[in-house]
C-alpha cells in the first residue's frame, strides 16, 4: 500500500469528558483505562491530616485536597489538559499548583487555599518559566528554580510579603534540591561541570532577611562534587534535609560504588555517614519524620521493596509489601508506612504497613491483566533484562510488540500498566527491553549511551528480538517497534537502521530529527543532549547525523504511524514535521495524529482513542500475513 493516510490533517482537542461506566460491551483494555486511580497522598509535614494527590475520576487527572480527619475531598485543579504538578504546603493552608498552556509546561506556579477559594499567583513578582523545583518552607520562605531561553536556570528566594531574590544563575542545568527544617538552608543540585548527567551539590545559607541593596542573599556553606569538576562519571542527587529544626544533615543520593545508594551528610561539619547497605540494585531513601530513621526504597531487577533503616543502630529491617513494584512509599508520623503498589497483573493500590487500603478510588476497579515472564539475553555489552507479557493459553509465533521505554533513564517493571495489557487482550505478546542507558541495572548500565546515542539501545533490542523469534514467541514477521517519547525515538531510528526487522513502526511523541529537536526544545535539555553526545550538533555534527532517525528516514520499509502533541516542549512539532515530509515525499506509508496537547495527554479518553488508533493501524498492515484480532475482547 503506498501514500499517505492521515485521520486528521489538524489538531484534535482532548475531551475531558468522565469516563463512561464499564458496561458488558466495554472491552477489559478501555476499563482499565477509565477505571480510577490515584497516586500516593503527599501529606502536610505539620498538618498531617491534610492530604494531595492526583486522580483520574473526572475523566483527567487533576489535582484533589483529602482532610483524612473528616474524609472530604474535593478536586482543587479543573483543566482542559489536566494538571498534576502540585505541592501542598507544610502549615497544609496551600496548595501549589504549576499553570501552563495546553501541556507546554510554560507557566507559573499558582496557589489555592486547602478548603477552597480562588486561584492565585504564588509568586506574582517571577516571570513565566519551566520549572526547577519547588520548595515551600514552614515559615512561608519558598526557593523557585526557573529555566528560561534566555536566562538559563535561575533560584529565587521567596519570603511572605516580599520581593523574590535571585540566588542563583547558570547556564547549565540545575534545580532546588530541597530546603532545610528551619527555612536556612537550601541545597542545589546543578551541572556547572557540563555534565548534564551527574549533578554536583551546592549548599548556601539564606540571609535573615532580603537585606539592604547589594547585601547577599545567601552565603556559601558546602559543595559537594564527585565529578571532580566533570571528569569522573558519578553523580549526586538531593533526597531531603532532616525533618528537624536545626539538624544540618542532608540525605544524599551517590554512586560512588557503581549503583544509586544514600548517604548522611552534615553538610555544616562535613562529616559524610556512608550506609553501606547490602542490597543489590539501586537504593534511595527518604526520612522518618522524626529523623531517627530512613524508609529505604530498593530497585532491583524489575521489582522493588521497602526497608526501614535506623540510624542509631544501624540496622536495616524489611518492611513487609507483596511481590511486584512500590511506585512511591512515604512514612508517617504514627511509624506506618504507606506505599503506592501494584503488579504487572494487579492494579495499583496505596496500601499501608497497617494492612489497610489507605485510599480507594471510587468506581470499578480495573480489570486484572497477565503477569510478566523475566528473560535474560546475552547483548552486546551484557546481559540485556527483558519483561514478557504472553497472552494466556496462546501459543507461539506470536504477533509481537516491542514496547521500547522512554527516558532513556527509566525503566519498565513489574508494574501495572494499561498500554501493554491492551495489546495483550488484542492478541499480541509485548516485549519491553530494559536496554542499556535504563536505571536499575548499576551505573555503567546506565551511562552507556554516550556517542552512539540511539543506537547502543537498538543494539539490545536487537539481541532480545533475535531471542524472542529464535525461542518460538515472537512471530518475525509480525512485529512492532513502538514506543513513546525517547520510546519513540527508538522506535523511529531502529525502522531505518534495521529496516527489515520490523513490520510496523509505532511513535508517540518522538525525536524525529535529533537536529531540529535541540534548536527547538526547552532549555533544560539541552545541557542533556551535549553530554550525551559529547557537544553541540555544530560541535559533532558526525555523531548526531549518525543518532539521527531523519538520516535514514529513506531507508524506512514499515508502515509508520506517529502521534504527537502539537505543544510538546520536549519532542517539539517542528522536527517531527520534518520526519513526515520525508515520507510523503517519496510516498512512504505512514499515519500521522496529531493532538491539542503537550507531551502525552492527561486525559483518558484522548488516551483509549489514540491507542485504538494505533491498534487498528497495526492490525490493518499485519493484516496480509495473519494478523491479531482487533475487538480486544
Amino acid at each position: 500500500m503506498d501514500g499517505m493516510t492521515e485521520p486528521s490533517d489538524v489538531p484534535t482537542k482532548p475531551t475531558n469528558q468522565a469516563p463512561a461506566a464499564g458496561g458488558p460491551d466495554v472491552p477489559d483494555w478501555e476499563k482499565r483505562f477509565r477505571a480510577p486511580r490515584v497516586s500516593l497522598p503527599e501529606w502536610a509535614f505539620d498538618a498531617p491530616h491534610r492530604a494531595l494527590f492526583v486522580s483520574n475520576a473526572t475523566g483527567t487527572y487533576e489535582l484533589y485536597a483529602w482532610d483524612r480527619e473528616t474524609g472530604v475531598q474535593r478536586q482543587v485543579t479543573d483543566r482542559p489538559n489536566g494538571t498534576t504538578d502540585g505541592v501542598l504546603s507544610p502549615d497544609g493552608e496551600w496548595i501549589w499548583w504549576f499553570a501552563d498552556t495546553d501541556g507546554d509546561e510554560f507557566g507559573v506556579w499558582m496557589r489555592q487555599p486547602f478548603a477552597g477559594g480562588p486561584d492565585e499567583p504564588a509568586v506574582p513578582g517571577l516571570a513565566p518559566s519551566y520549572p526547577a523545583g519547588l520548595a515551600v518552607g514552614r515559615d512561608g520562605t519558598t526557593v523557585v528554580g526557573r529555566s528560561t531561553e534566555e536566562e538559563g536556570t535561575t533560584l529565587h528566594v521567596v519570603r511572605p510579603g516580599q520581593e523574590p531574590v535571585e540566588i542563583y544563575r547558570h547556564r547549565e542545568s540545575a534545580g532546588v534540591g530541597d530546603l532545610s527544617h528551619d527555612g536556612t538552608l537550601v541545597a542545589v543540585e546543578h551541572t556547572e561541570h557540563g555534565d548534564a548527567t551527574h549533578a554536583a551539590l551546592r549548599v548556601v545559607r539564606l540571609a535573615d532577611t532580603a537585606g539592604a541593596a547589594g547585601a547577599p542573599a545567601v552565603t556559601p556553606v558546602a559543595e559537594l562534587d564527585d565529578t571532580k569538576g566533570g571528569t569522573q562519571p558519578l553523580g549526586l542527587a538531593v533526597l531531603g534535609f532532616a525533618p528537624v529544626d536545626g539538624d544540618t544533615r542532608l540525605l544524599v543520593g551517590h554512586q560512588r560504588r557503581g549503583r544509586w545508594e544514600p548517604m548522611v551528610w552534615d553538610v555544616v561539619s562535613g562529616v559524610e555517614t556512608d550506609l553501606d547497605l547490602d542490597l543489590p540494585g539501586d537504593v534511595s531513601a527518604e526520612w522518618y519524620p522524626d529523623g531517627s530513621g530512613l524508609l529505604v526504597v530498593h530497585s532491583f531487577e524489575a521489582r522493588s521493596d521497602l526497608w526501614r533503616y535506623d540510624l542509631a543502630t544501624r540496622r536495616l529491617t524489611r518492611v513487609d509489601t507483596p511481590a511486584g513494584s512500590v511506585s512511591d512509599a512515604t512514612a508517617r508520623p504514627d511509624g506506618e508506612v504507606e506505599y503506592l503498589w501494584s503488579s504487572a497483573a494487579m492494579p495499583p493500590e496505596v496500601r499501608s504497613t497497617s494492612g489497610a487500603v489507605v485510599l480507594d478510588p471510587p468506581g470499578t476497579r480495573a480489570p486484572e491483566s497477565v503477569a510478566v515472564e523475566d528473560v535474560w539475553v546475552e547483548g552486546p555489552g551484557g546481559r540485556v533484562h527483558a519483561l514478557v507479557h504472553r497472552p494466556a493459553g496462546a501459543a507461539g509465533p506470536l504477533p509481537t510488540v516491542f514496547d521500547v521505554h522512554g527516558g532513556p533513564t527509566w525503566h519498565y517493571s513489574d508494574a501495572f500498566a494499561a498500554g501493554p495489557a491492551a495489546w495483550v487482550d488484542h492478541g499480541y505478546a509485548v516485549v519491553r527491553v530494559n536496554y542499556r542507558g535504563s536505571t536499575g541495572y548499576g551505573r555503567e548500565w546506565t551511562d552507556a549511551l554516550r556517542h552512539r546515542v540511539g543506537l547502543i539501545e537498538l543494539e539490545d533490542i536487537a539481541a532480545v528480538r533475535e531471542w524472542a523469534v529464535s525461542s518460538g514467541l515472537a512471530d518475525p514477521e509480525r512485529l512492532v517497534l513502538a514506543g513513546g517519547s525517547w520510546g519513540g525515538y527508538l522506535t523511529l531510528l531502529g525502522l531505518g537502521t534495521q529496516p527489515d526487522a520490523w513490520a510496523v513502526g509505532i511513535a508517540d511523541v518522538p525525536v524525529a530529527d535529533y537536529v531540529t529537536a535541540y534548536h527547538d526544545q526547552m532549555e533544560a535539555l539541552r545541557p542533556l543532549d551535549r553530554t550525551l553526545f559529547g557537544g553541540a550538533p555544530e560541535e559533532v555534527p558526525e555523531r548526531w547525523a549518525a543518532s539521527n532517525p531523519l538520516t535514514y528516514v529513506d531507508e524506512v520499509r514499515a508502515p509508520v504511524y506517529i502521534a504527537a502533541g502539537v505543544n510538546d516542549p520536549r519532542c517539539p512539532i517542528r522536527q517531527v514535521e520534518n520526519y513526515v515530509d520525508r515520507l510523503a515525499a517519496r510516498g512512504a506509508v505512514h499515519e500521522v495524529y496529531r493532538y491539542d496537547a503537550g507531551h502525552g495527554s492527561l486525559v483518558v479518553e484522548e488516551r483509549i482513542k489514540q491507542l485504538r488508533l494505533e491498534i487498528e493501524f497495526a492490525a490493518r498492515h499485519l493484516a496480509a500475513v495473519g494478523g491479531p484480532r482487533t475487538d480486544g475482547g
